[in-house]
């Protein structure tokens, strides 16, 4: 991830975010690391609801907690953060202003909950008809829970994400789980991406702007992916089966001398050089796992053989043996070994940016530190030209680019308005 050393992919972008927690925020990020100019919409004084989504805070120079919670920073870097209070005509016209000068607007209230303010898309495609209007809710516009609110662990749950994620049942620990990050959310946000992507091309074409309805449970049942074919093509609902591949064996998480390996047999090929690493070639000519569909079919009799072998070694030493064959297999990290993996560091995957001086000073947070952008553009890179905002941090800019003097601020300001 650049700095701003090449040009970025979306300079000429305006983005106006109404969104709020992260299926929003996740989608404005992405395009604002491909340069383009978010404006982030927050409540005067409270601001995005992940500012105080803690512990984990943030830490000062001295290592000690302060008030802002580190989850904001997950998805609002490279955004510019106002404070407008909708609920206020004079906010709401506001807004208007932005919106009339905007390309894209993404939110996230409940069905019809912009209608009210006039901030809805049938309100401003009459004062810019090139305006791509993209609303994330739980479950849609439209259907029977079209009004309820939606979060991503009731979707998981109700998409059946969590009957498939988690150890069978009768098992240790056996029991539906939730994926341990907001999944859906994270999904929802990177579909939203590449739907406005497409409204933009579309754009190009017909010069004018359209509506963009994404849902959370919508995209919950599309990530079931496989899953999902496999019931809907053969009436076999799945099962949870912890680490271990439906389709494929052996593809899970295997014992080792020291703790735990995962290993990633994809073919026939691959299981062939395991089991000569493994110092069992008669494996591969058994009858009963000679191909992956055998395999799956047999994999009772052979994972406790697998088994009684990988515990032998190391998961270092396993690794080792299984890469010079290439054969998939790696550790199973904690998060704090994952970012010390020589890959991640070599991709330098965390990005740490500096806080302004002024921001510093009053929150004593020096810098920050998030994930690099996974988009690798050789001509048009991620940027990283702005840290996750304080709240309100551009107000004054975005408002004195809208045509407002500083008198005319500090009303406002005053009004509570801003």
């Amino acid at each position: 991830m650049k700095t701003e050393e090449k040009p970025s992919a979306l300079p000429h972008i305006k983005v106006l975010d109404l969104s709020r927690v992260l299926a929003g925020p996740w989608c404005t990020q992405m395009l604002a690391d491909m340069g383009a100019d978010v404006v982030k919409v927050e409540k005067p004084k409270e601001g995005d609801d992940t500012r105080h989504w803690g512990p984990p805070f943030l830490q000062d120079a001295n290592g000690k907690d302060t008030e802002h919670a580190t989850y904001f920073t997950a998805c609002n870097r490279n955004k510019r953060s106002v404070t407008i209070d909708m609920a206020k005509p004079e906010g709401q016209a506001l807004i208007r202003q932005m919106a009339a000068n905007s390309d894209v607007l993404v939110e996230n209230f409940k069905v019809g909950g912009l209608a009210k303010y006039g901030l809805d898309y049938e309100s401003l495609k009459t004062i810019n008809p090139r305006l791509i209007y993209c609303s994330i809710t739980g479950f849609g516009q439209d259907g029977p829970y079209a009004e309820r609110a939606g979060y991503d662990l009731m979707i998981q749950a109700m998409s059946g994400m969590m009957s498939i994620t988690g150890n069978p049942p009768g098992t240790p620990g056996g029991g539906p789980l939730r994926v341990g990050v907001a999944l859906t959310d994270l999904f929802t946000g990177v579909y939203a991406c590449s739907a406005i992507l497409a409204a933009i091309e579309v754009r190009h074409r017909t010069g004018v702007g359209q509506y963009i309805d994404m849902a959370l449970l919508d995209v919950g049942m599309a990530i079931l992916a496989n899953q999902a074919a496999g019931f809907l093509n053969t009436g076999k609902v799945p099962q949870r089966q912890g680490n271990s591949h439906p389709s494929l064996v052996p593809y899970q998480s295997l014992p080792t001398l020291d703790g735990a390996m995962l290993l990633a047999v994809g073919n026939d090929g691959q299981f062939a050089r395991f089991c000569e690493v493994a110092g069992q070639p008669q494996w591969a000519h058994d009858p009963r796992y000679t191909t992956n569909t055998l395999r799956v079919a047999n994999r009772e009799s052979l994972i406790p053989q697998i088994e009684a072998v990988t515990r032998t070694q190391t998961t270092a030493q396993w690794v080792a043996l299984l890469e010079h064959k290439a054969v998939p297999c790696g550790p199973i990290n904690a998060v704090d070994q994952a970012f010390a993996d020589a890959q991640v560091v070599a991709r330098g995957l965390k990005v740490n940016q500096p806080l302004a001086p002024v921001i510093a000073d009053s929150t004593a947070i020096t810098s920050v530190a998030s994930v690099a952008s996974p988009l690798r553009m050789l001509d048009t890179p991620p940027v990283l030209h702005r840290p996750p905002p304080a709240l309100g941090e551009h107000t004054d800019a975005v408002l004195a680019g809208l045509g407002l003097d500083a008198a005319a601020i500090t009303r406002l300001r005053d009004q509570g308005v801003v």
